[in-house]
């Protein structure tokens, strides 16, 4: 039995580790066999505070996790594969070993999704992204391609124009789903080109990108930017917590004692700091709900 288990071991699921179990709240992390979550796919960071020579996500990841086992956060390396929260205290399943909590906290992230093919997989970091915020900065007068049509691969195309010498927008279809005003401003920008009816097939390069292969035909480029969305990791939560259309989390569960943080519910920003900000919120609340209604340590 512990006070809160937290499922997830992003920047969301270890910062909330660190509160609650500094709180004096019994934690457990499930972390899940591939834990650190979208920071153990990442390189240099270079926008998380604290850090003015940057660090290296995996790196960054493995100071939050050590920070939340010294404060006693117990952490499982395994994927929760089913969970209970018809009733307290709620039930997580990790194979057929159960643990039971008063609280939980679902940080379990989003993935982004990517074009498929192998040479992308290999080359994440040293010239494919999908996080501009994330990355344009490495790619200061560089020629850079950007995948997608929605409102995301926009402001994408329109951030790496601050940093790249020329940005190549990508949509498989003749028209954008994205809103208009996004649309009217990626046409209106000197440094961006538009090619429609335009699949990528592949990435160019052994330890760089050095172009792309598409149905139209090769191009030169130093970036890759996959901007054709996210998958929030709420498939095992189905029928068991409120999902928006998308399938996001939605955050209003506090009454049943299940709080929700980072990007399981944020499809708007998506960063590092601000996942942890949500953990952080999590964690507290949690301790309150625990405090109102005097389950802290039985």
């Amino acid at each position: 039995m512990y006070d809160v288990i937290i499922i997830g071991s992003g920047p969301a699921g270890l910062t909330a580790g660190i509160y609650t179990a500094r709180a004096n709240l019994k934690t457990l992390c499930i972390a899940g066999n591939i834990w650190g979550g979208q920071l153990m796919q990442t390189t240099l960071v270079e926008n998380y505070p604290g850090f003015p020579e940057g660090i290296q996500g995996p790196d960054l990841m493995l100071n939050m996790r050590k920070q939340a086992e010294k404060m006693g956060v117990e952490i499982i390396d395994q994927d929760v594969t089913r969970v209970d929260f018809s009733k307290l205290p709620h039930e997580v399943y990790v194979s057929d070993v159960s643990y039971e909590s008063h609280a939980t906290i679902i940080a379990t992230g989003a993935e982004f999704k990517w074009l498929g093919f192998p040479n992308e997989q290999k080359l994440i970091g040293r010239g494919v992204s999908a996080c501009a915020t994330c990355d344009a900065a490495f790619f200061k007068d560089k020629k850079v391609v950007v995948v997608g049509g929605g409102d995301s691969a926009m402001e994408e195309a329109l951030y790496l124009t601050k940093f790249a010498s020329e940005v190549i927008v990508i949509h498989r279809r003749d028209v954008f789903r994205a809103s208009h005003i996004m649309q009217e401003r990626v046409r209106a920008h000197p440094k961006i080109k538009i090619m429609f009816n335009t699949v990528v097939t592949d990435v160019l390069g052994e330890n760089k990108v050095e172009g792309i292969v598409t149905t139209t035909g090769n191009i030169v480029c130093d970036g890759l930017f996959v901007a054709i969305g996210h998958t929030p990791a709420t498939k095992i939560f189905e029928n068991q917590i409120k999902l928006d259309a998308k399938g996001y989390a939605l955050r209003e569960q506090e009454a049943r004692g299940i709080f929700i943080a980072g990007d399981v519910h944020d499809h708007k920003y998506r960063q590092a700091i601000t996942a942890a900000g949500y953990g952080c919120e999590a964690a507290l609340d949690a301790e309150r709900y625990l405090s109102e209604n005097s389950q802290h340590g039985s």
